[in-house]
């Protein structure tokens, strides 16, 4: 159900501040009297216009109550007033107030009507050559179009976002370009969803074995995929969905799909002798990959074995530490390789080893990055590792083009300035971030992947970590020995059972793992409640909300996500007179609810202790502090970042009593309850799992049914995803030749 828009219309007062790349505008609108700050992306509107618009009012940290603009319908002014008031705003290039006054007192208030249908007209006016009046005419062509555009896209429900998008990309033309291929407005830079699209082909009598339909509908179903992970997707697979999708016949989908592939709008790749399709974007970072790997590979040095195992002892004699045999091997291949994969589980030592990478690196002169993939996993790595950490994107520095489609600041062009890239948690990393990753690190720059090779891949496409590792080109030093001090975890020792397809000990009573049998859902939710509000924080001073963590498999069902939410809201955080509320789509948000952004947000801005930034991305865990009913704001601390969140942002939120294996990935929380019981059986996998377990810190609480988690243990089932890195990989070294001599040519970086 999506939110009710409020309507108001106005006249134009004063145009605050305009953004002529995306058509973002800040303007003061005079509604009957009352002057409202209307905000957008609205196009070039100037004043004196009328405006009829949709929207709803919002707060903004440092500017206070604006109306959000959806929809907008321009009405230009029809009274001679308004009508020059409108040109001599310089709304129209080469009309000040002079002419203006002279138009509009020859033309009355028929003026704008004259100028569009029959702007020849205006060289009746002294002053207007046929030179001046073809570039007037020129400047009015804009103006209506966009008008145009977005009065025609919104009687099919389309906001105005969409109709600037749209005008930005191409231009005057753009309402008949939709009118002949509808699909359009599903491109990269307008990204309007296909079934929309859809309505607007139904009223054009586009045919349904159309070009525009078919490709708009293959990209559409690609791209779909890249949400469940798949990079690409083989063709046998691809042709019947998209036959079966688009009520198409096989032979109209060849004839479009072999035409796509030729104007390289899809790109075709054999894998053993299968074909895999892929969008462009996709196949470019798995190539960018493996290419770059390649690169990366010649730039190692020979193991100077004596002069690295001098160094590592003195690193052991001045931090009081003994390294093992996998250990040193990790180190001296980090010193010695262009590129090299840490992996291991819980209590193998990953962090001591990075440790001494770093710290015999910093002693070279080495210039050393740290980054994981979430806020929460860059945050970890430094309070662990001692070594500032920070998220890829923001190493990257987001930028936005004229689209809204996000950029990174640095790039081959303007690459980071360090010597050695480490990224932690690596299993969550998509290929496409890696790619923009790899593209602004110097030629040179040593990489180092730090990542448990036995976690859920990333959320984003791709199985990047795996493929790597799997190609066996990639040198990959695995710690596989528990430390004497891990060993006394039952956390650590059964996380590595259930990997090795063991069966956890559920019989301990007095360690920091214990298991509930419940074999009924009630009863699960019962004991979860009470131990999250009353015993846990009773028996160990354990805070509900900032030390224990629910976790489930699913988002659905009666132990699902959503479900576990509303019992713990209503158990922590239960309404009462006086509380601020505000609803969205799925929940009800209460002052001092614990919610979890679910997108990334790269340009909301947030303060904390006199500092200033923006971005709050997906996975960041928060505590609502205030709800204001009449501003139509909520407030929310991430981690001491204070952000302002308008109503209509509320979708980028969920509640966080509860969350899903998933969005775990990256984190470690004190305590973690995880129930299972019953459920979908695709969800209740081995390595699913062990993500979960490998969430706790200090207690791990399992409740539900020993059969099912046996059954999770013995189901070996992977996470399998479409993708063709490995294969790019293993090929490489046949395919591939590097001119050391010239770097310039080398073909990646063109």
């Amino acid at each position: 159900m999506e939110e009710k828009l409020l309507r108001i219309e106005g006249t134009v007062e004063n145009v605050l501040f305009r953004n002529e790349q995306n058509g973002y505008i800040v303007l003061d609108l005079d509604a009957g009297g009352e002057l409202i700050t209307v905000v957008g992306e609205l196009g070039d509107i100037d004043e004196g216009e009328s405006l009829l618009i949709e929207g709803n009012y919002v707060t903004h940290p440092r500017f206070g109550v604006q109306f959000n603009a959806q929809y907008c319908e321009r009405k230009f002014p029809v009274d001679t007033i308004n009508i020059q008031r409108y040109l001599s705003s310089g709304a129209i290039k080469g009309i000040g107030s002079s002419l203006a006054k002279k138009i509009v007192q020859t033309f009355g208030e028929k003026t704008l009507e004259i100028m569009e249908n029959e702007p020849s007209r205006l060289m009746e006016i002294r002053g207007i050559s046929p030179k001046k009046c073809d570039a007037i005419e020129k400047e009015v062509k804009k103006i209506f179009a966009l008008r145009n555009i977005m009065t025609f896209l919104s009687q099919y429900g389309i906001r105005s976002k969409y109709a600037m998008r749209v005008y930005q990309k191409f231009g005057c033309g753009a309402k008949e370009m939709l009118c002949s291929n509808p699909y359009l407005l599903c491109s990269a830079g307008i990204d309007l969803e296909f079934r929309k699209a859809e309505l607007l082909a139904k009223d054009m009598m586009i045919l349904k074995t159309s070009p525009e339909r078919v490709e708009a509908g293959i990209i559409n179903i690609l791209m779909h995929n890249t949400q469940n992970g798949y990079t690409c997707l083989p063709l046998d697979r691809l042709q019947p969905k998209v036959c079966e999708y688009l009520d198409i016949e096989e032979e109209v989908f060849r004839k479009i799909y072999n035409q796509a592939i030729n104007e390289k709008i899809l790109i075709e790749y054999n894998k053993n002798e299968r074909k895999f399709v892929y969008l462009p974007e996709y196949y470019r970072a798995e190539r960018y990959i493996a290419d770059r790997m390649q690169v990366l590979k010649d730039f190692s040095s020979p193991e100077d074995n004596e002069n690295f195992m001098e160094m590592i002892e003195k690193e052991e004699s001045e931090k009081k530490i003994q390294y093992e045999e996998l250990q040193r091997r990790a180190i001296v291949s980090a010193l010695s390789k262009g590129v090299m994969i840490l992996t291991g589980g819980p209590g193998t030592g990953k962090t001591t080893t990075l440790n001494a990478i770093i710290s015999l690196y910093k002693k070279q002169g080495y210039r050393v990055m740290i980054s994981a993939p979430t806020g929460r996993a860059a945050q970890r790595i430094s309070d662990l590792a001692g070594y500032d950490a920070r998220t890829i994107h923001r190493l990257l520095e987001v930028e936005f083009d004229n689209t809204g489609v996000i950029r990174f600041k640095h790039k081959e062009s303007n690459p980071l300035s360090c010597d050695v890239m480490i990224i932690d948690e690596m299993s969550m990393v998509d290929v496409v971030l890696f790619e923009h990753l790899l593209r602004a690190l110097r030629l040179n720059c040593k990489v180092i992947m730090v990542g448990d090779s036995d976690q859920l891949p990333s959320v984003g496409a791709g199985n990047l970590l795996g493929d790597l590792i799997a190609s066996n080109k990639i040198p990959v030093i695995a710690l596989k020995q528990i430390f004497r001090q891990a060993q006394q975890s039952c956390i650590v020792t059964n996380a590595h059972k259930i990997i090795k397809g063991e069966y956890p000990d559920l019989t301990q009573k007095n360690a920091d793992f214990f298991f509930f049998q419940r074999l009924r859902a009630e009863d699960t939710i019962s004991l979860l409640l009470e131990l999250v509000k009353t015993r846990l924080p009773k028996a160990y001073n354990y805070s509900s909300t900032e030390d224990i963590q629910v976790i489930s498999p699913s988002r659905k069902g009666i132990l699902g996500v959503v479900e576990l939410n509303r019992h713990l809201q209503e158990s922590l955080n239960p309404a009462k007179a006086g509380k601020p509320e505000v609803k969205s789509m799925i929940y009800t948000f209460r002052e001092g609810d614990k919610v979890m952004q679910i997108k990334n947000n790269y340009d909301i801005e947030w303060h904390k202790d006199g500092e200033t930034g923006a971005g709050i991305f997906n996975g960041d865990i928060g505590k609502i502090l205030n709800i204001n009913q009449k501003d139509g704001t909520v407030i929310i601390s991430f981690d001491g970042r204070n952000t302002v969140y308008p109503f209509e942002m509320l979708e980028q939120l969920e509640l966080a009593y509860a969350i899903t294996v998933h969005k775990s990935q990256g984190s470690e929380f004190e305590v973690v309850i995880l129930p299972l019981l019953g459920g979908f059986d695709k969800l209740y996998y081995r390595n699913l799992l062990y993500t979960a377990v490998t969430r706790s810190k200090k207690l791990l609480i399992l409740i539900g049914s020993q059969k099912k988690i046996f059954q999770m243990v013995d189901n070996n089932r992977r996470s399998n995803r479409y993708t063709c890195l490995r294969h790019m990989l293993e090929q490489e070294e046949d395919d591939y030749e590097y001119d050391a001599e010239n770097e310039n040519s080398f073909p990646i970086l063109s």
